[in-house]
């Protein structure tokens, strides 16, 4: 079965207790186009959030999603249900190359590099097994870079969003914070969306009781200014083709943006383990392809100016609710998201997101990230009495969150993000070498992605 001509899962209509639509089957094309608008309404803030953030155009990120689930879908063979939508692990690097001076073009061509280095990794991975991502990429490194990635984002929400409308801010970082933590079932999955749609509406009601506000805009200078400007969204047209751009290519960008290869490749596999144990179905012989996937995806994308693309959690939670793994309802939600990103007005309406929003949901959005590095360690077990763990990850993630710098020409430094990774990746790799080199005791790298030394603390305890 190459993902096409799904079988109907039995009458089409209901589900027994306890079964599941497998990504082969599906249910009537009725229900199967009502689960890709859901799958859709799941996924749509993040991917609109990203681009915004990045300085995109929305409406080519929506569309190209569709394009980029449809690709991944094919490359699968449709054996593994997953839809790709703008990601955020790029929003620390886009401010990073606008800090240098660099447009659009120069972030879309830094991360259509990152794109193709990620499907040659994912050939490689194809090739030798799922093992090596655990070899290369132990648990306490991978942990350590996505924690960095997220972290290093808290001054744009500080000195960026949050100060254009600080009590806004606050009121749209509480509300959305009580929605992630009260709401239940698809509700909590789009907090996200629905903490953004509080703070538009906030916002446009104190324009209406209280007029503008004195404050930073986003260009940074003080000024009287409404909170929501919606002269971009009158002259937008209700059909119409987004903004392309051609990419290019700048070295300094490019290795800015490097180093959440490390994240995409784990996020990926992340999803891809996830979505084996819903199924029941064994994908590792499908994770190397499925990164492939990716990434060629993810250069297709930023070649036309879009955002670079991931497989998205949000879409994986409403599978998890529904018990419908069914592959159709992705390419139902393909189709949407390419009819939606042929609508300008929708992303003249998301471009006039206040900043005073975006700084309430970026603080528990960017926090989220971070706290994703520590959640990797604790699934793992991740054993920070080690020096081999303790030593390059507290030298990268100070190095990287704190932005110091190293100089290595007039014209060419390493700083943030880019010297923290290479920091954790190279010091974990070296200090191993050294320390077998030395005759200390080692143990066999693990499938399960522990590292040695916790394997060797296990067994000697």
């Amino acid at each position: 079965m190459a993902g096409f001509g799904w079988k109907l899962h039995g009458d089409g209509k209901h589900l027994k207790h306890g079964e599941v639509v497998k990504p082969g089957e599906r249910l009537s094309w009725g229900r199967t186009a009502g689960l890709g608008a859901q799958h859709v309404v799941s996924m749509i803030g993040a991917c609109f959030v990203a681009p915004i953030l990045m300085g995109l155009d929305p409406n080519l990120a929506l569309m190209a999603s569709g394009v980029a689930t449809i690709l991944f879908l094919v490359m699968t063979r449709g054996r593994i249900p997953s839809y790709l939508g703008s990601s955020l692990s790029f929003v620390g690097v886009s401010a990073v190359i606008a800090g240098q001076g660099g447009d659009a073009g120069t972030l879309t061509g830094a991360l259509l590099v990152v794109g193709a280095a990620l499907a040659a990794c994912g050939v490689v991975i194809q090739f030798l097994g799922a093992r090596v991502i655990h070899a290369v990429l132990p648990p306490a490194v991978t942990g350590a870079v996505v924690m960095l990635i997220g972290f290093n984002l808290a001054p744009v929400t500080a000195k960026t969003y949050w100060p254009q409308d600080q009590w806004t801010a606050l009121a749209t970082m509480l509300f959305t914070g009580l929605a992630l933590v009260v709401l239940r079932g698809f509700w909590s999955r789009i907090a996200i969306f629905l903490g953004l749609l509080f703070g538009y509406v906030l916002s446009w009601v104190l324009d209406l009781a209280s007029g503008k506000i004195r404050s930073v805009d986003g260009s940074g200078k003080m000024t009287d200014h409404w909170r929501i400007d919606f002269s971009g969204v009158a002259k937008a047209d209700w059909i119409g083709l987004p903004t392309f751009h051609a990419p290019n290519f700048s070295f300094s960008a490019i290795l800015v943006a490097l180093p959440v290869l490390v994240a995409l490749i784990a996020e990926n596999a992340g999803h891809v383990k996830a979505v084996g144990e819903m199924t029941g179905d064994s994908l590792d012989d499908k994770m190397g392809m499925a990164i492939v996937a990716d990434g060629t995806a993810t250069v297709l994308s930023t070649a036309v100016g879009g955002p670079a693309t991931t497989t998205y959690a949000e879409n994986i939670g409403v599978m998890a609710a529904t018990r419908v793994y069914s592959t159709a309802a992705y390419w139902a939600a393909a189709c949407f998201a390419l009819l939606f990103g042929l609508c300008p007005k929708i992303g003249a309406v998301v471009a006039a997101i206040p900043g005073g929003v975006l700084g309430g949901i970026t603080v528990i959005l960017y926090g989220m990230i971070g706290l994703l590095g520590a959640q990797i360690w604790v699934r793992n077990k991740v054993d920070f009495a080690q020096p081999l763990n303790l030593v390059p990850v507290a030298a990268g993630v100070i190095v990287g969150i704190g932005g110091v710098s190293l100089k290595i020409t007039d014209n060419f430094e390493l700083s943030g993000i880019a010297l923290g990774t290479l920091i954790v990746l190279t010091g974990f790799h070296s200090l191993r070498w050294l320390s077998q080199a030395a005759s200390r005791p080692q143990g066999p790298l693990l499938d399960g992605g522990t590292s040695e030394y916790d394997q060797e603390a296990r067994r000697s305890s």
